[in-house]
């Protein structure tokens, strides 16, 4: 591989051809290398990364990775892989070659992770380890489907840490009404509360809401974006799952208090944020009402588990449920199933009367 000295200033640099995945011929040069050797490796990487293959180092394919896998998913989701992999992983393996790492590399690496601690000197939770075990062996496992390595090394040497299921928080209706009282000051938090109570929303499906999104005649409200805060913007993207996008349908007295709160605006565009709120600001209203009332705390997303738990408690199906909050009706059974007994004792009653015809 040639390698060829700028006389202006002393550098190396590359120039020359390769095929690219259309099979054109195209020329590449790059310039600004301090040695004829540290210009060769580059080029030598640079064609790896191209003919796919495993010989690469695993920083390359990281690159890779995100090409292909970046363009396909939310970003917000990309950018927590990618501080995982920037903070957790690259810094391991980054110099080594793909094809060379081997099972006990990566359980090397998990001792790491399982010696380090969290910004409070604990150490990493259960489930954050088992997150970026998952994220590595997600690298690996892309590079055996689409770029000819012969294993996963992460599949050999287990998983570390464990996935703790969410406490199912909620309030009751009780609960609820004590804490919304106290929210009667705060008009914007007020109105955003009462809609994640009783629709059963996301927090991010809130805070993407635009009059638009209402239809007072028919008493619908239509669920189809959610925001995110993402490295200083406000993002507005596609919603969680194409199960997410839905129309609801909004008790009168909801329709009636959205209503009273838009003639609170002296113009409010159809597009413009109906709650122009950080989620921030969502905590720390619900942390005011709480303090004030009593109240358990809980998690702005346990509101939703509330707005659910009502409806059980109302004697609606899983499917209906489903429909309304944007789940899966089986995500629904599997999650709230201690909540269905009279379920249970139906099913019962029904086999018995099946062994007795």
């Amino acid at each position: 591989m040639a390698a060829f000295k700028d006389k202006k200033n002393g550098t190396w640099y590359v120039q020359f051809r390769y095929t690219d995945w259309t099979g054109e011929r195209q020329q590449k040069l790059k310039r600004g290398f301090t040695t004829k050797r540290e210009a060769q490796e580059w080029e030598r990487e640079f064609l790896r990364t191209k003919q796919s293959d495993p010989d690469m180092s695993f920083e390359s394919f990281v690159k890779l990775y995100e090409q292909d896998i970046k363009p396909k998913i939310r970003l917000n989701t990309w950018l927590t892989k990618e501080s995982v992999i920037e903070s957790k992983i690259l810094p391991y393996f980054k110099k080594r070659k793909l094809s060379e790492i081997t099972p006990r590399d990566v359980l090397t690496w998990q001792n790491q992770m399982l010696k380090q601690k969290d910004k409070t000197g604990q150490p990493y939770s259960p489930t954050y380890l088992k997150n970026i075990n998952n994220q590595l062996s997600a690298i690996f496992n892309h590079a055996v489907r689409f770029y000819e390595l012969h294993e996963n090394p992460v599949r050999r040497a287990g998983a570390i840490g464990e996935k703790e299921s969410d406490e199912m928080l909620f309030w009751t209706k009780e609960e609820f009404l004590q804490f919304i009282d106290a929210m009667m000051d705060k008009p914007m938090l007020y109105y955003a509360f009462e809609i994640l109570y009783w629709c059963g929303i996301r927090e991010g499906e809130l805070l993407a809401l635009t009059p638009a999104d209402f239809n007072f005649k028919e008493k619908t409200l239509r669920i189809n974006k959610s925001y995110q805060r993402i490295k200083g913007e406000d993002v507005i993207t596609p919603p969680k799952t194409k199960k997410s996008i839905r129309t609801i349908t909004i008790p009168d007295f909801l329709c009636d208090e959205i209503q009273d709160y838009f003639k609170q605006f002296y113009s409010l565009p159809e597009d413009a944020r109906v709650f122009p709120l950080s989620k921030h600001q969502l905590i720390r209203g619900m942390e005011y009402g709480c303090k004030q009332t009593g109240v358990k705390k809980i998690r702005i997303h346990d509101l939703r588990h509330s707005h659910v738990s009502l409806l059980i408690n109302m004697g609606y199906s899983a499917v209906a449920i489903g429909n309304r909050v944007g789940h899966e009706s089986v995500d629904i059974t599997f999650r709230y199933a201690h909540m269905f007994p009279t379920v249970q004792k139906e099913m019962a009653t029904k086999l018995n009367e099946e062994r007795s015809a």
